[in-house]
């Protein structure tokens, strides 16, 4: 059965089908998962892919000279071209899968960050996770690195004019900037920086944790120069992320960690290291998770990007009309641009009792901080509660938190 319907909607009822976990009940409620921006759930797919691995093929890859680890070697960098063709990448070679997001932003702070001299510069904005803060906040210790703050307008919008100012002086090395913000939904404009950055001769890396989810992503046409996203949010397991970056720079950069699989050859006196990407993967990786990641992505896509794009726009939009009714509720930020992301509080309830009794009726949301502690003192709050969507999200789950929302303000008021 196809997951599409006539008209480019999707087809909700199939979609949810494929995911076991949605038939489960909380507090015996019917779940109602909208917390998709920590962590999504795995359709059948992906769940199928982890088990027939370890099932039917599972060996170690690279260095094995029989069936099983050829066979799985094939599967395992057959993920290599699938991302490649995921993000519009020049190369498979300049995808190096690491564990998540916030090991990616580790390796260019560590491998590229040793490419900057003191006195130079990295540009950050206010709204970013903590993985794209405290990577950045240890390369200024430990090398002399300035590190540059771009402020957000009281609306959740980068301040593009005081982004430029930060340019100005040609210091800059590297802008580093969230592609969508975890906490206000914002996607920030990244053709825009990216022209910027490179007018002031500096790089740009973008954290796609969010966005590439939720719309189509081509790095070439972002003008990025390193991209990461993580597996478990892309509905693939946990232990997998990407970091995808130009070439010249992955060359130009030493090594991030050193053991088996990166290198070409050792001695006791001295070793060489492997072509990129393999310069960046050392150690067993993780085999099962990166063959489970390509179940996710052949699995997105064969929904289409466009078409998840369409439905999750229509339920953020359905969604923000209806928590407006809710009275105490305030929406946190109206960007101009905002993926599948609310975060709101209420009069008089603080965000940890609105998750607790939300879950109380089956619904699964995430309260405070959301690893944005800088972003919070900017707004003026400790906290947060916070609902978003995946494609498998109906507007009936959004009703029901709605009108959950209504009995707890008025069990408080």
């Amino acid at each position: 059965m196809s997951v599409l319907q006539h008209k480019n909607t999707l087809d909700s009822a199939a979609i949810r089908a494929q995911f076991p976990i949605l038939g489960e009940k909380v507090h015996d409620r019917p779940l109602v998962f909208l917390d998709s921006a920590a962590s999504a759930q795995k359709p059948v797919a992906v769940i199928d892919a982890m088990a027939n691995t370890m099932r039917t093929q599972y060996a170690n890859i690279h260095r094995g000279l029989h069936w099983m680890s050829e066979r799985t070697t094939e599967a395992y960098e057959g993920v290599r071209d699938l991302v490649a063709a995921f993000l519009n990448a020049p190369s498979r070679n300049e995808i190096v899968f690491t564990r998540n997001s916030t090991e990616a932003i580790n390796l260019v702070a560590h491998s590229f960050g040793a490419l900057l001299k003191p006195g130079q510069a990295v540009v950050i904005s206010e709204m970013e996770h903590h993985a794209n803060l405290v990577p950045w906040q240890m390369l200024r210790d430990r090398a002399g690195i300035e590190l540059r703050i771009a402020p957000i307008t009281d609306a959740g919008d980068l301040d593009l004019e005081a982004l430029q100012t930060l340019l100005a002086d040609g210091k800059v090395g590297l802008v580093a900037v969230t592609h969508m913000s975890n906490v206000l939904g914002t996607v920030t404009p990244a053709k825009a920086i990216a022209d910027m950055a490179h007018a002031a001769g500096a790089q740009v890396l973008f954290d796609g944790s969010q966005s590439v989810v939720h719309r189509k992503t081509d790095v070439q046409a972002l003008g990025a120069d390193f991209y990461t996203f993580t597996g478990h949010k892309l509905y693939g397991p946990t232990g997998i992320g990407v970091l995808w970056a130009r070439k010249e720079l992955l060359d130009a950069m030493p090594p991030f960690m050193g053991g088996g699989d990166m290198i070409s050859t050792v001695t006791f006196e001295r070793s060489t290291w492997a072509n990129v990407p393999h310069k960046f993967e050392a150690g067993t990786p993780a085999i099962i998770e990166t063959i489970a990641l390509g179940a996710a992505i052949t699995w997105v896509e064969s929904i289409g990007m466009d078409a998840i794009a369409a439905h999750e726009a229509y339920l953020t939009a359905y969604a923000l009309n209806r928590l407006q009714d809710v009275p105490g509720l305030n929406i946190v930020g109206q960007p101009q641009d905002r993926g599948g992301v609310i975060s709101f509080t209420m009069a008089d309830v603080h965000p940890h009792d609105i998750a607790t009794l939300l879950d109380r009726n089956g619904i699964a949301i995430r309260a405070g901080h959301h690893c944005a502690e800088p972003l919070m003192r900017r707004l003026g709050l400790t906290a947060t509660a916070r609902a978003s969507f995946g494609l498998y999200t109906v507007k009936e789950e959004i009703d029901v938190l709605a009108d959950t929302l209504v009995r707890i303000r008025d069990f408080f008021v």
